[in-house]
């Protein structure tokens, strides 16, 4: 395997196998084994993590990136997020949402995030804008 090289600002996040580097300088790393990680944006507090989808995206990182008896429980909570919200979201999130949950059912992994991020997004749009569902790659806005 090709080792990957990470370029991180000085204050950003580095989460390896729960546990959370921050970094002081600038700094370029090398990745010589595979190993799931998240860095930069892709990083969400928990105390950043305050509507329901934002808690999802929380669980599902914790998911993705926790010790493997926290990645359970941390799956667990996403699917009970997930259930809870579809009955009462707006279309579009529901169907975002209906996506997210077939996306999880391996387990979670970055399509999972995506979806996440995707739908946080989806949710701080006006509610009389009018949106479409999240599509692969992207989300549309008419």
């Amino acid at each position: 395997m090709a080792a990957l090289i990470l370029e991180l600002k000085q204050g950003e996040s580095l989460l390896l196998r729960g546990a959370v580097i921050r970094f002081k300088t600038r700094t370029r790393m090398e990745l010589s084994t595979q190993e799931r990680f998240l860095f930069g944006k892709q990083v969400m507090a928990g105390a950043e993590a305050v509507s329901p989808v934002q808690k999802l995206y929380y669980a599902l990182q914790q998911a993705y990136i926790g010790p493997d008896g926290a990645s359970q429980h941390a799956l667990a909570e996403a699917r009970a997020l997930i259930a809870g919200q579809i009955p009462s979201a707006p279309p579009a999130i529901r169907e975002a949402l209906a996506a997210l949950l077939v996306s999880i059912e391996d387990g979670p992994g970055l399509e999972a995030l995506k979806y996440a991020r995707q739908i946080i997004r989806l949710e701080a749009l006006p509610a009389e804008s009018e949106i479409q569902p999240v599509q692969r790659g992207g989300v549309k806005n008419s």
